[in-house]
């Protein structure tokens, strides 16, 4: 948005394109995903100014850096999804210092805020019906979507556990007061939530989380797990899988193999007898979901592998860094994208994840607590191969 049509729009009353709000509190994520929705179709920029009263005049709210930030996140705290393209920034319009949140409308409505479909027509913001919903999925710019929200050819519905849909997915990707208007069909809302294509077959994401047989249209969309005696590949394998099912079944069987392989030797001395785990469980399970979630599913027959040495741990994603993250600025703090999106909505739906972008942090972190060395990454076109080494 230039700098002439931002002082326009915020002299103007509210409507499809502007909202006002007097602080940062005063729901500004149902405000972003009213824009990104875009009901009224304008495929034009929808504006956020915090800071600006209803009359137009100012709250006297003091803009600074940390707000900017705490606005920026809110793109990715996991509450709105999937993922709005927004920008954050400050601007003195007419005197009034203000934060100014540009949102572009989504190629892929509906965009939800925990599980709610916010729209704005004129200056009504309100929770979307089944209709207006309906509305919004036949929007989609489908050419532009990515991979996981594509089509698997010649699947069908039959293809997909739909009592799982049902009692798993459904109550926790939508608002209880949504499900309780009961008045979308089954087709209607998995079309809502990017599970089916236009034509009416399941999407990438439909078959990787409730498929009833994922790797017959997706062979690589497993784990393989070896546990090796020894440094090297060539040293005797004492364990070996190939986690197959759903993402969900996948992640739950690596979580409890990871349990059951950590080493607990006791800690002898003291007054309290204790245990010294040589990896800590959370940053594991933090690298293995990354994995899973940034991996290449398209033209690549590999699987997630998950190789545990007596030194050392290796976790091996297929497919290298993607959008603004690169190979130098990969695993630094606030650099994220997603080659995934619609599998990332699902897996925070699922609960596998609670907030985006913090997986190698949360590593970091557990693994500093635990005395272990930080892990390291190798980052090439074609894979990511994350390493972690036994405190013992």
């Amino acid at each position: 948005m230039t700098d002439d049509e931002l002082p326009a729009l915020f002299r103007l009353p509210e409507s499809d394109r502007v909202e006002r709000k007097d602080n940062l509190a005063d729901r500004v994520r149902q405000a972003i995903c009213a824009h990104a929705n875009d009901l009224p179709n304008h495929r034009a920029t929808g504006v956020v100014f915090i800071g600006q009263r209803d009359d137009l005049s100012c709250s006297g709210l003091v803009v600074d850096d940390q707000m900017l930030l705490v606005l920026a996140g809110l793109r990715s705290d996991g509450r709105l999804l999937p993922f709005p393209t927004m920008h954050v920034r400050k601007a003195t319009i007419d005197g009034c210092n203000v934060a100014v949140v540009e949102v572009e409308p989504s190629d892929n409505p509906p965009v939800r805020v925990d599980g709610r479909t916010w729209i704005r027509v004129g200056p009504r913001r309100a929770i979307a019906t089944a209709e207006e919903e309906r509305r919004l999925v036949e929007k989609r710019r489908w050419g532009s979507l990515p991979y996981d929200a594509h089509g698997v050819r010649g699947a069908a519905l039959d293809d997909l556990d739909l009592q799982r849909f049902q009692l798993e997915y459904l109550p926790v990707a939508v608002s209880p007061e949504v499900l309780a208007e009961n008045q979308r069909t089954q087709d209607h809302q998995l079309r809502a939530l990017r599970l089916i294509h236009p034509n009416g077959t399941p999407t990438v994401t439909a078959i990787l989380v409730l498929g009833v047989e994922p790797r017959r249209w997706i062979p690589g969309a497993y784990i393989q797990f070896l546990r090796i005696d020894g440094v090297n590949l060539a040293d005797p394998i004492s364990d070996q899988r190939e986690l197959a099912g759903t993402l969900a079944d996948q992640l739950r069987r690596i979580d409890e193999l990871v349990k059951l392989n950590i080493r607990r030797p006791a800690v002898v001395g003291g007054a309290v007898r204790g245990e010294s785990a040589d990896y800590p469980e959370e940053a594991l399970r933090q690298l293995v979901r990354n994995a899973v979630l940034h991996r290449t599913y398209e033209g690549s027959n590999a699987p997630v592998r998950v190789t545990w040495f007596m030194d050392r741990i290796e976790i091996q994603s297929p497919g290298g860094p993607y959008g603004q993250v690169t190979k130098t600025s990969f695993g630094t703090p606030g650099v994220a994208d997603y080659r995934n999106p619609t599998i990332a909505e699902a897996l925070k739906s699922l609960g596998f994840i609670e907030r985006f972008g913090v997986g190698i942090p949360i590593a970091r972190e557990r693994l500093r607590a635990n005395g272990n060395p930080p892990p390291e990454f190798t980052v090439e076109d074609a894979h990511v191969l994350a390493t972690v080494r036994s405190r013992l």
